[in-house]
């Protein structure tokens, strides 16, 4: 626990890892969904806002994300060459699952 000068253990929280918020785009590794996260910036010399996407691969133990859902993901330590990410949460599931009717077809 970390002191307060006037000597109060005050509880550690994990406020300095990064979190960030995007949906899944691909499931088909094991314990593993990649995850774009969009983001806005403005252009640094034109001020124009410009959208930029980035792909992030995240830890999922369970293999609860499906493709198209909304997550929230959370900086960790290296787990593997790219992954350096874990699946805080599932935000919100998406409507229609990409290949479904693939299934139910065969079935």
């Amino acid at each position: 626990m970390a002191e307060q000068k006037s000597g109060v253990p005050t509880p550690k929280t994990d406020s300095n890892r990064k979190e960030k918020v995007g949906y899944v785009v691909s499931t088909k590794m094991a314990k593993t969904v990649v995850v774009e996260v969009d983001m806005q910036r403005a252009h640094p010399k034109y001020r124009r806002v410009i959208s930029r996407s980035k792909k992030f691969y995240a830890h999922d133990e369970e293999n609860t994300a499906r493709t198209g859902d909304v997550v929230r993901i959370v900086e960790t330590r290296p787990l593997s060459k790219l992954k350096r990410w874990r699946l805080a949460e599932v935000i919100q599931r998406a409507a229609i699952v990409p290949g479904a009717e693939k299934i139910e077809q065969a079935s």
